[in-house]
């Protein structure tokens, strides 16, 4: 990303020439105004966003609101700390030695105010200061620098220190240089120490998801702003679902994100970005499907070794003996699309709940088979399905049984088929010896700093930040929030390779821009470019084919009745679509990441406007008339 700075002032100022923009404008200032001093170790960007507690101490005295918000984008374990408000060196070092046992970094936000005969007030800060330094590493932000290092000349001995602007722009950038988000190449305009001349500086490269205005992806802001909003609201105002968000991103910049509408129809709580979705099916390509690329590209993972060698039971005796792994992810396999395993739980006289004459509180007693369903949870019946609806402990071996006795299509070629989602955490769970949820969080989701990405949401957030789904009338007999949404996925205990992940927007575009930069994010490569390539490449574009392994690609013909992606999307470009009104798409050759996310199937899986609408196609070709003028 070293030129890229570059290029973005030579687009900014072709932007200013036609008129777009009136100017470089206040981020640009901010930007240019940001310096690093120092770098121990490289101990920023900062590492380790799985484990590290870092607290962050204001000296300011104002607020550092927008660096709070900004730094807790890429980690939840950020908190502000209060500075000691007592005098003393003895109530100092407690205070210290408390903040070095609470955390593993302290942030100091220093507002420079020079000494100005002010003696209890700078003593206090330069107490507390050298205390903490003694203690825990520091790292220091140092706002409007001017003459505050000469009169504490400790902060150079910090292990990081970033001089900033306060207004503006300035505290924003400054979190995300700590955290790898904002590119740093400026230098001293003025001497501020004999430490530190002008013209001192470090480099610092951009390693993670920034935040930044769309000029600075060579983006139209209106047109962006415009058609964006105009389509979800058509949506909102026909009722194709109650509420909304999108995230674009372009350049390692998210430079749009924004949330429209409520929850549900009944407008009681509003859309927040930081709502966490249920994802549907782009759980496909963002769970169990990076473990496979890791072991692919580490080769240990082969493509075209027949399911039976990673998964028992369908070797010869199955019609499935001959499937190839490379096969089955392209959906090129002859599988079913799907199986209704709930269904197979009921008695033969089953009697249904859209049957007026029947009492639907009655159902469960009465509908199914012996060693499925019982109304409380014992120690047999123990996957929670609703508070009175509880799987037996062995059920999942009968829906595995039931995908390896499924018969296959007739004709061979291209069906989209979720079988073998389901046996996919097994396969990870014997591949990594580790429980696969467990596998997922430790090797990918942790380290991104992509938090919400979880199954189960309500045994770690508020049922209120969870986006309701559908009001289930057929067999949950209730509303869906916080459980998935897939009824295979429900039976699986809410964690299948199938459905059932559940993040926010900002969470899940870690993830995939991850996936953006061939396999690598926060100097760490997560999966190998080759394997990317392999995956995200049309697997069998000669058998009229568009999949790739696991994602979707374009249409190999476009077909604007049929296609759910722009027309100028690229060959190379690749995502995919979930049923409960999610979308997840990225364009290597545009450097373009765009995620949609909606509750279309509230209150029913009927409503169908969503695609009738075409929203999200009209969405995505937006950004692309945004980027070309």
């Amino acid at each position: 990303m070293r030129s890229f700075f570059f290029l973005v002032l030579l687009n900014v100022l072709v932007l200013r020439s036609q008129g777009q923009i009136p100017s470089l404008g206040a981020y640009q200032a901010a930007a240019e105004s940001i310096v690093l001093l120092t770098n121990k170790n490289e101990i920023i960007p900062i590492e380790g966003l799985d484990t590290v507690r870092l607290g962050v101490i204001n000296f300011t005295g104002k607020s550092i609101l927008s660096f709070l918000e900004t730094a807790q984008k890429y980690t939840p374990h950020v908190e502000e700390v209060q500075p000691v408000t007592q005098m003393g060196r003895q109530l100092a070092q407690e205070w210290a030695s408390q903040q070095a046992q609470k955390y593993d970094l302290i942030i100091l936000a220093i507002q420079d105010q020079p000494y100005q005969g002010r003696p209890s007030n700078f003593m206090f800060k330069r107490t507390s200061i050298k205390e903490i330094m003694k203690r825990v590493q520091v790292l220091t932000l140092l706002f409007d620098a001017k003459d505050g290092i000469r009169q504490m000349p400790e902060l150079g001995d910090s292990d990081a220190l970033l001089v900033a602007p306060y207004e503006g722009y300035g505290p924003a950038l400054a979190a995300q240089a700590f955290f790898g988000g904002h590119q740093v190449t400026n230098h001293l305009a003025q001497t501020l120490h004999p430490r530190f001349k002008k013209g001192a500086g470090l480099y610092l490269d951009q390693t993670r998801l920034g935040y930044a205005p769309p000029f600075i992806a060579n983006m139209n802001e209106k047109i962006l702003q415009d058609s964006i909003s105009s389509i979800i609201q058509e949506g909102i105002d026909s009722m194709a679902y109650p509420g909304a968000q999108v995230l674009v991103a372009r350049h390692g910049k998210v430079i749009y994100h924004q949330a429209f509408g409520f929850h549900t129809y009944e407008k009681k709580r509003l859309v927040f970005p930081e709502d966490v979705y249920d994802l549907a099916s782009v759980t496909k390509v963002s769970s169990g499907l990076a473990a496979l690329m890791r072991w692919y590209g580490t080769g240990k993972l082969d493509l075209d070794a027949p399911l039976s060698t990673y998964f028992d039971g369908f070797g010869k005796k199955s019609n499935k003996d001959e499937l190839t792994l490379r096969h089955i992810l392209a959906h090129n396999a002859q599988l079913r699309p799907w199986i209704p395993y709930w269904q197979g739980t009921l008695k033969e006289n089953a009697r249904y709940p859209w049957q007026k004459d029947w009492d639907t509180q009655k159902i469960n007693d009465y509908n199914f088979r012996k060693k499925t369903f019982a109304r409380v949870e014992t120690p047999d019946f123990s996957t929670y399905i609703t508070d009175s609806l509880w799987l037996h402990r062995s059920y999942q071996k009968a829906i595995y049984k039931a995908i390896r006795k499924s018969p296959l299509n007739e004709k061979p070629g291209y069906v989209y088929s979720g079988l073998f989602f389901y046996l996919l955490p097994e396969i990870v769970a014997d591949l990594s010896q580790q429980d696969y949820e467990t596998y997922l969080k430790q090797t990918f989701y942790k380290p991104l700093g992509a938090f919400t990405l979880t199954y189960n949401p309500l045994r770690y957030f508020a049922e209120e930040q969870i986006i309701p789904t559908e009001r289930d009338t057929f067999f949950r007999m209730q509303l869906l929030r916080g459980t998935v949404h897939d009824e295979g996925a429900a039976m699986m205990g809410g964690v299948s390779a199938n459905a059932g992940l559940f993040a926010s927007a900002n969470d899940l575009a870690k993830l995939w821009q991850m996936y953006l930069n061939q396999g690598q994010y926060g100097n760490r490569q997560y999966i190998s470019a080759k394997a990317l390539n392999t995956f995200t490449a049309c697997a069998f574009c000669e058998s009229n084919n568009h999949r790739g392994l696991g994602f979707d690609k374009p249409l190999l013909k476009y077909d604007p009745q049929k296609s759910t992606v722009a027309e100028k999307a690229s060959p190379n470009s690749f995502g995919h679509s979930g049923y409960t009104g999610t979308f997840v798409w990225v364009d290597p050759d545009e450097d373009l990441l765009f995620i949609f996310l909606s509750n279309r199937v509230y209150p029913t899986r009927l409503n169908r406007k969503l695609y009738t609408l075409g929203i999200r196609p009209r969405l995505h070709a937006a950004l692309y008339r945004a980027i070309r003028n």
